[in-house]
Formats: C-alpha cells, sequence, structure tokens
C-alpha cells in the first residue's frame, strides 16, 4: 500500500499539495483506493481516497494506530554540514532511515559550509521515513552556533563529542554509551573541532570519545554513531 505524509491529516483530512500530486497525478490513484498516511509524530493511518484532486486529496480515515520507535531513548545528532551538500543529505537520509530522533546542523569555528537551506533536507528526511516505515518524523533545526548547543539547558545526561586530536584522551564510544538512554553526539567539520570549542564542550560535561582506528568523514562518522546506538541496543 503507498505511503503518505500529512502532519494534520486528522484534522483536515486531507494530503499536502504535494503528496496529492503523487498520488492523483503520478500514481493516478482514484476514489475508492486505499492508502496509509503518517502524520510524522508516531501516528498511521488507513484511509480511503474520498476526493481524487491533485492540489487537495481527500481521504477518509478507516483505522489508525500508533507506531512507537523500534528504539528507546533519544538520539541527537549535532554535526557541522559539509561543505559538498550532496554527502549532508545522504547522511540525513541514512541515519533517518536506521532511526535518530534530532538533527542539529552546526556552525563551528572551521565550518566549511556557514549556511544550510534545510527545507530540502526536510523533505529527504520524510521520504526516509516513508521508506523505512516509520511514522515518526526527525527534529531538524536550523544552523545553531556550537556555544548555543553546548549551554542548553535540555542536553540529556549521555553528552559525547567526536574528536580526532590524539593528543586529547578520548574514550572508545562503544565503551561509554549507555543504550536505551537519551544521548547527543556532536560530530565537527572536516577542519575538525577547535581546542577552545573542545573544552567547552568538556567544561559542560561532554566526554571526548573516538569512533576507533580510522579517520572518518563527517558525514562517515554521524553515520557511524548512529549505528552503533542501534547495534550496541541489541548486546
Amino acid at each position: 500500500m503507498h505511503r503518505f505524509y500529512a502532519p494534520d491529516i486528522a484534522e483536515t483530512l486531507v494530503l499536502p499539495e504535494g503528496e496529492s500530486q503523487h498520488a492523483v497525478r503520478v500514481l493516478r490513484l482514484v476514489e475508492g483506493d486505499m492508502i496509509e498516511v503518517v502524520d510524522g509524530k508516531g501516528n498511521r493511518y488507513d484511509c480511503r481516497i474520498s476526493l481524487a484532486h491533485s492540489k487537495r486529496c481527500g481521504v477518509e480515515i478507516v483505522g489508525s494506530e500508533a507506531v512507537p520507535n523500534h528504539w528507546k531513548g533519544r538520539i541527537t545528532v549535532a554535526v557541522a554540514p559539509t561543505k559538498n551538500i550532496d554527502r549532508m543529505e545522504w547522511m540525513a537520509e541514512k541515519i533517518t532511515e536506521m532511526g535518530v530522533d534530532g538533527i542539529v546542523p552546526l556552525l563551528c569555528r572551521h565550518s566549511e559550509r556557514k549556511e544550510l537551506k534545510t527545507e530540502r533536507v526536510g523533505k529527504i528526511l520524510v521520504s526516509a521515513m516513508k521508506q523505512s516505515l516509520k511514522a515518526t518524523l526527525p527534529q531538524l533545526d536550523e544552523m545553531t552556533p556550537i556555544a548555543r548547543v553546548l549551554e542548553s539547558e535540555a542536553l540529556p545526561r549521555q553528552r559525547f563529542i567526536a574528536y580526532c586530536d590524539a593528543e586529547t584522551e578520548r574514550k572508545q564510544f562503544e565503551s561509554y554509551y549507555q543504550p536505551e538512554e537519551d544521548v547527543v553526539i556532536l560530530v565537527g567539520p572536516e577542519g575538525d573541532f577547535s581546542p577552545e570549542e573542545v573544552a567547552k564542550a568538556v567544561e559542560n560535561g561532554f566526554v571526548p570519545v573516538t569512533f576507533g582506528e580510522s579517520r572518518l568523514r563527517t558525514e562517515t562518522a554521524v553515520v557511524y554513531a548512529v549505528a552503533a546506538c542501534h547495534a550496541l541496543k541489541q548486546k
């Protein structure tokens, strides 16, 4: 069954214009056809098309269920976007498919990208959510200065900062991560975090960690971290 995203479907009973066009013009769905709709808030709806309109596809809800995430504990990654936007978008897609709750684009001293158009990345998150059969859309923040993240009062107890400088004492991520507890993981730009940023992070309770012997690209480190969170949960 085809799956669509409509954040307000329970109130409006109408698919957004983009989803309506895909349903009616691309898939050629008609009145009476059954579809699945997720609201990005953890709910899935079985719907019957009542109005096959390419701009406002109306539906009738015939059933619904809550679809909880398959992991416990909120996983948030704060990452400095790569200069090559394709790599950033690939990363966002893959960690959404695996399962992540929040993505915070970081503005750091050595950031190669100072701005990020989150609208396009947001669309990729929606597609990845639907493709991976999830019903919860990760929260995507606007570009945020690292200082604001480090000083946030909403940080979980588990706080990690991935750092490449071998002269700084770092822990193996797998040895310190506590599965199924809320966690925030900071990953810096290709030029890494500055020593001052690392010192401020440590001052605010972040543990410097490494993801192994290999030096990973930014997007690879993020994918590794999220995959490790899920893999360690299984032990």
